[in-house]
């Protein structure tokens, strides 16, 4: 588990040179009305350890953040409590506060969750779909294009997340994401290490077309085969992520390890 001498002169220069981004983003992105400081900060951390510009096992300094956002931090606590009851963060009192890395052994239940919801919202989508609707799907396919051809990976992922929550809309279940975002927070984290490997990138696009087209032609049977393909690559490629990027993830054995 990490601990604090992973603090290395790398890793805090990449900490300052977040914090410096990060005082100005406190600045020009105060929070919306009716949003607690505390509620701004949970969304902001959150963001950038799903996104991985916080790295699994990386050091979270309160303090800094606090100064960062200009407030005590009791918000920030309340914030970091939040992100640790989502398994984002882990708390040793004798060592530090840390983004967590990435559960292997929570991984395949997660993807089966993820599979389940979204095969039942493709074959609503399917039974459902609009003209409309579908031409928001194939905007939203022409995005991931831009993305694809920019190589924004970030960019691309929140198009995909965009693509699946249209989905939803269109099956007339949008909770149907909301759900499904519950339980894969760990996979989104995974996935994004997943995303810059060579090819794969035109392969969700071509899946996500593929799903598009079974809309479109009312197919709810041939939706939810081509979501099943689509989300069959997650489980796969768990050992190759795993592998590239060793000090991500925690082996089944750690994962029953709980934080004091």
């Amino acid at each position: 588990m990490a601990d604090s001498s992973t603090a290395d002169s790398g890793q805090a220069e990449g900490v300052k040179t977040r914090t410096r981004r990060r005082t100005a983003a406190a600045v020009a992105r105060p929070a919306q009305r009716g949003t607690t400081v505390a509620a701004t900060i949970y969304r902001d951390l959150r963001n950038e350890i799903v996104s991985l510009r916080r790295k699994p096992g990386e050091p979270v300094a309160e303090k800094v953040i606090a100064q960062d956002y200009g407030v005590s931090r009791t918000p920030v606590r309340e914030a970091v409590l939040r992100l640790a009851d989502e398994g984002l963060i882990e708390i040793f009192p004798q060592s530090g506060t840390f983004v967590s890395r990435i559960p292997l052994g929570a991984l395949p239940e997660a993807i089966a969750i993820r599979k389940a919801l979204e095969e039942a919202t493709v074959r609503y989508a399917a039974k459902r779909a609009t003209r409309s609707q579908i031409a928001k799907l194939r905007a939203n396919l022409e995005l991931q294009r831009e993305m694809e051809a920019a190589q924004n990976f970030e960019g691309f992922h929140q198009a995909d997340e965009t693509f699946h929550a249209l989905l939803a809309e269109t099956a007339g279940y949008p909770g149907f994401w909301n759900l499904t975002q519950q339980v894969k927070v760990q996979v989104d984290r995974y996935r994004l290490l997943t995303l810059p490997v060579l090819g794969r990138v035109p392969d969700v696009i071509a899946e996500h077309s593929v799903i598009i087209e079974a809309i479109a032609n009312n197919d709810p049977e041939a939706a939810a085969k081509a979501i099943d393909l689509h989300l069959d690559y997650l489980q796969v490629t768990i050992a190759d992520a795993q592998k590239a990027n060793p000090l991500y993830f925690t082996a089944p054995s750690e994962d029953e390890a709980e934080p004091v």
